[in-house]
């Protein structure tokens, strides 16, 4: 495969939040991520934060007041979507925690996928699922919005992490 930029990996996302220190709160304590050092030389508030190979930088919004609202949980909308080892401990911390969630199944070629669906206190979109069962098998041929022309490549093994 073509890798023209020449990439490496995912270093980071940044979400935009009303209040850092909530969404520092929800990001350690919920999905285990960890503070780690930003620095000093930027002029806005924020905070950075890591685990499972990847950051999050949290900014601070310009105007939270005016930051959308929370919707209802929509599987479709964008999001940030994390493996897990139970997807039955994952529900059950849930609702110890009392997080709204939506719950789907997707099944593919008698291969099931779960997934949990969530928000962050402002938010974003977080998914939980065992997407790791789901075997990553490349196309081959084109694919655009209109027309998807799907030619199984090869089918690499479901170790491999998406």
């Amino acid at each position: 495969m073509e890798n023209p930029l020449h990439l490496k990996s995912v270093n980071h996302i940044s979400l935009v939040c009303r209040s850092v220190e909530r969404s520092i709160d929800f990001y350690q304590n919920v999905l285990g991520f960890f503070p780690i050092r930003r620095p000093g030389s930027f002029a806005f508030d924020g905070a950075w934060l890591f685990n499972y190979g990847m950051g999050i930088h949290l900014l601070k919004s310009e105007d939270p007041d005016n930051m959308p609202k929370i919707s209802h949980i929509n599987p479709k909308d964008n999001h940030i979507s994390f493996q897990c080892e139970s997807m039955a401990i994952v529900e059950r911390k849930l609702r110890e925690m009392e997080i709204e969630y939506v719950k789907n199944r997707v099944e593919e070629g008698g291969i099931y996928v779960d997934q949990l669906f969530f928000h962050d206190p402002d938010g974003s979109m977080i998914e939980i699922c065992n997407c790791d069962v789901l075997p990553v098998i490349p196309l081959a041929g084109s694919c655009s919005s209109v027309n998807c022309n799907f030619h199984q490549q090869q089918q690499i093994p479901s170790a491999v992490q998406m």
